[in-house]
């Protein structure tokens, strides 16, 4: 956040009522271009990052503080939040801050996506999903959202299994969207990703399938960069991208995404997953079939991913074809 309220203090015109305020000030402000110009600078590079080069912040389109929603949105893994009937939903360990965070339409009784952040710190395993199997819970802790009103959420039991694929026998799992994995490095953050509204129903071929093979390699892409902001979800806002209810009327998505973000001390850079929710085993498929740009997700989803970068850095790394992000990222 720092970078943010940098920027903002470069834009300001300041009047200084005496030399030795005047020279104070100066030094603040040169102090601080160093930061600002390393993060937030604009200019491209043939591998797919993006490394600076602008003086100027310009950022027309990222998240604004209002009363409804948290400080947070401001966040680099936020996409632009909906409003409307949708409110964000953020989960928080002491220790480690936020867990991740939701947009939950109370509307449509869905969450649009899910977004976290993967850096060294909290890429640590001090907890095991199979060490709830010696706890009270007695396996997975499923459970109600508690900041989520009860009757917007699936029941934990008999809601997606109880409801089928179309013109199939095979029922729906709780698929995660931030996936239990990925929050190990404490008991509570693990248990937060159990809260119905991170779940979505996903068949298990999918769910099991090249769904498991996309999270297992967001982990493996996180060693190679210092942080990796992460958005994911299903689609809910378009009625041919659903494939169709549960048997209490949730959304079942008929697509699921994964936009990253990968920040180094080269720059920035992006990728997106895309994948079509199918009946069918797909684990054994490359992956870098699944591979589009962010731009190209944002026009399938509706959605405006990173919107919080400087516009330039933004605009740079979301447009990169889809051949130059598998270099970037070292996909074949």
């Amino acid at each position: 956040m720092r970078p943010n309220v940098v920027a903002y203090t470069l834009g300001r015109t300041f009047a200084f009522s005496n030399p030795h305020q005047t020279m104070h000030k100066l030094k603040i402000i040169i102090y601080s271009l160093p930061l600002l110009m390393a993060l937030a600078a604009c200019s491209g590079n043939d591998n797919g990052t993006d490394n600076g080069g602008s003086n100027t912040v310009k950022n027309e389109n990222g998240n604004k503080i209002a009363a409804s929603a948290p400080a947070d949105i401001l966040r680099l893994e936020f996409p632009r939040v909906k409003g409307g009937t949708s409110q964000v939903i953020v989960h928080r360990t002491a220790q480690y801050g936020m867990t991740y965070a939701l947009e939950w339409d109370h509307q449509k009784r869905a969450q649009r996506w899910t977004c976290f952040r993967i850096y060294k710190d909290n890429a640590v395993k001090n907890w095991s999903r199979y060490q709830w199997e010696g706890t009270s819970w007695g396996g997975d802790p499923f459970q109600p959202d508690p900041l989520v009103p009860l009757g917007e959420q699936p029941n934990v039991r008999g809601e997606f299994s109880g409801s089928y694929y179309p013109n199939s026998n095979s029922y729906y799992q709780r698929g995660h969207i931030c996936a239990s994995e990925d929050r190990v490095y404490s008991q509570e953050a693990n248990e937060q990703t159990f809260y119905m509204t991170n779940m979505m129903p996903q068949v298990g071929n999918f769910n099991g399938g090249i769904w498991m093979k996309m999270e297992d390699r967001v982990r493996s892409l996180a060693k190679s960069v210092d942080t990796l902001y992460v958005c994911k979800g299903g689609t809910i806002d378009n009625g041919s991208q659903i494939v169709g209810r549960t048997k209490s009327g949730f959304i079942v998505p008929r697509y699921f995404f994964m936009a990253l973000l990968g920040k180094n001390k080269q720059g920035y850079k992006a990728l997106a997953f895309w994948a079509e929710h199918l009946n069918v085993d797909k684990s054994s498929d490359n992956l870098s079939n699944y591979i589009i740009n962010i731009s190209t997700l944002q026009q399938l989803t509706g959605i405006d991913f990173f919107c919080n970068l400087p516009d330039d850095v933004e605009n740079h790394v979301e447009s990169l074809s889809a051949e130059s992000v598998k270099r970037a990222w070292g996909f074949q």
